[in-house]
């Protein structure tokens, strides 16, 4: 059976804590035991929080590029800088938004730059890298609590000409992201050729339904029942880097 529950009384987390300390320690206070085999969804919020990987605006010094995509965006130039700095291209930019590929091959918007649940006049960025901030956090579960988890650092994006985001892995430990069907027979014995499932974004997505978002969220869930794989990180496993190349050489946005 499938269970989400949600972690309550994480503090408000700053630069240097140790988060998965702070995680364990959340749900004794809140009885809610972490069991062998459960999967910890955590916010890259938090994580960036803890990581310092947060961004004070009235330091950020715009670039002619960065002005630039501000006049097409109508971004601030400042929001707009902190984005390039994260990006190894733009895909596209458009009215409110940029598409970027990210430092570590991922194409999201803005390039995972965010403002949200951050004070005024800060933006956080994407953890440097969030296998490394998964392993430390399930690290610390394993010392303080004595059971093997497994740990998601998740995301809310978009997706194309869809409405609505939802939760993607950024970072894993003790988790195989993908699941191969390549081999197997569907309902008419045809065997798939090419179809993979993204475990950890479905336990993503899953978690997101009581993780929540805004003033109410929730940014530490466990998710219990799921059958996987403990092998993998996002960096080998998901990010096509090479397809990336192919599918985007050459087209950068004006």
């Amino acid at each position: 059976m499938l269970t989400v529950i949600g972690v309550p009384g994480l503090p408000l987390v700053k630069k240097g804590d140790d988060l998965g300390s702070l995680i364990a320690q959340a749900a004794a206070r809140s009885h809610t035991r972490i069991q062998d085999g459960d999967i910890l969804v955590v916010s890259e919020t938090v994580v960036s929080r803890c990581e310092g990987s947060v961004v004070r605006l009235d330091d950020v010094v715009p670039s002619a590029s960065a002005l630039k995509y501000a006049a097409i965006t109508g971004k601030d130039p400042r929001v707009v800088e902190v984005v390039l700095r994260q990006s190894r291209r733009v895909v596209l930019a458009r009215r409110g938004y940029m598409v970027c590929e990210t430092l570590r091959g991922f194409v999201c918007a803005n390039a995972g730059v965010d403002a949200s649940n951050n004070e005024l006049g800060y933006v956080s960025t994407l953890p440097s890298d969030p296998d490394r901030s998964a392993r430390s956090i399930a690290r610390a579960v394993k010392a303080l609590c004595g059971v093997e988890v497994a740990v998601i650092v998740s995301d809310s994006e978009g997706r194309p000409f869809r409405k609505g985001a939802i939760g993607v892995a950024v970072g894993v430990s003790g988790i195989s992201p993908i699941r191969s069907f390549i081999g197997t027979p569907d309902l008419f014995a045809r065997k798939l050729e090419t179809t993979q499932v993204c475990t950890a974004d479905m336990v993503c997505s899953a978690a997101g339904l009581v993780m929540g978002e805004a003033a109410e969220a929730l940014p530490v869930v466990i998710v219990r029942g799921v059958q996987f794989g403990k092998d993998g990180s996002i960096g080998d496993v998901l990010y096509e880097e090479d397809a990336f190349k192919e599918e985007f050489e050459g087209r950068r946005a004006p």
